[in-house]
C-alpha cells in the first residue's frame, strides 16, 4: 500500500506539475482568472490523465515501441472528446469559461509526460494512483493559483464579494497570472531550502531541465512490469 500513497504524494507535493516541474503553462496562465475555473480545469484534467493511465498501462504490452506516441494521442484524445461531450451537456457554462483549452488537453505535456515515463512502463494500478497523484496536485495548484489572482484581482472568492476590497484589476489579467505564480513557486522553494532541501533539478539527455516526457524517477525501473 506504501507504494500507492508513494505515487499520490509524488504528484502532490514531490513533483507537482506546476510548482515543482512547471508544466502545463498554457492553461495554468490563462484560465486561473477564479478559483471556479482553475479547479474545473485541474479535475477535467485529472479525469483525462487517470483514464489515458489506466489505458495505456494496459495496452502497455501491445502498443508498438516505434508508434507509441501516436497511439498515446489517439487514447488521450479520444478521452478529452468524451469529457468535453459531458461538459457541453452538463457543465455549459464552465465549459464555455475554459473553452479551447479543454480540447488543448490533448497535447498537455502533463498527459503525454506521464504516459510515456510512466503509464507505458508500469502496472495499471500504479498507473492509476500516478495519475490521481498528478491530477491532485495539478487541480490543487491551479484552485491556489485561480483563488489568490480571484481575490486580488476581483475582490471576490466563488464569486462572494470580500468586503472593503475592490481588487487589483492586473491580478485578473495574463501578467497578473505571471505574479502569482512566480510568488508561489518562490514560497515553495523557501519552504523546501528551509527544510534543507534544494529547488529540484531535473536532468535530461536532451540537454535541457526536463520534463516529464523525458524524466523517470529513480523507482521507475524497480516498478516497471
Amino acid at each position: 500500500m506504501g507504494k500507492y500513497i508513494e505515487r499520490l504524494l509524488n504528484g502532490i507535493i514531490k513533483e507537482n506539475p506546476t510548482f515543482v516541474l512547471v508544466l502545463g503553462m498554457c492553461p495554468t496562465l490563462a484560465v486561473t482568472s477564479s478559483l471556479i475555473n482553475g479547479a474545473g480545469m485541474g479535475l477535467s484534467t485529472m479525469a483525462v490523465l487517470v483514464m489515458s493511465n489506466l489505458v495505456i498501462s494496459m495496452l502497455r504490452k501491445i502498443i508498438p515501441n516505434q508508434v507509441r506516441v501516436p497511439a498515446f494521442i489517439v487514447v488521450v484524445a479520444s478521452f478529452v472528446t468524451i469529457l468535453q461531450f459531458l461538459l457541453e451537456a452538463y457543465l455549459p457554462s464552465l465549459n464555455s469559461a475554459l473553452g479551447i483549452y479543454i480540447p488543448l488537453i490533448v497535447v498537455n505535456c502533463i498527459i503525454l509526460g506521464r504516459a510515456e515515463s510512466y503509464a507505458s512502463k508500469n502496472p495499471v494500478l500504479l498507473s492509476v494512483f500516478d495519475g490521481i497523484g498528478m491530477g491532485l496536485g495539478f487541480t490543487f495548484a491551479l484552485s491556489l493559483l485561480g483563488g489568490f489572482r480571484e481575490i486580488l484581482g476581483a475582490g471576490t472568492i466563488l464569486g462572494i464579494n470580500i468586503p472593503h476590497w475592490d481588487g487589483i484589476g492586473i491580478f485578473v489579467m495574463a501578467p497578473g497570472a505571471f505574479f502569482v505564480l512566480a510568488v508561489l513557486i518562490a514560497i515553495q522553494n523557501y519552504i523546501r531550502v528551509r527544510k534543507g532541501k534544494k529547488p529540484r533539478k531535473l536532468n535530461c539527455e536532451m540537454g535541457c531541465a526536463g520534463c516529464a516526457g523525458c524524466h523517470m524517477d529513480e523507482d521507475n525501473g524497480k516498478e516497471g512490469a
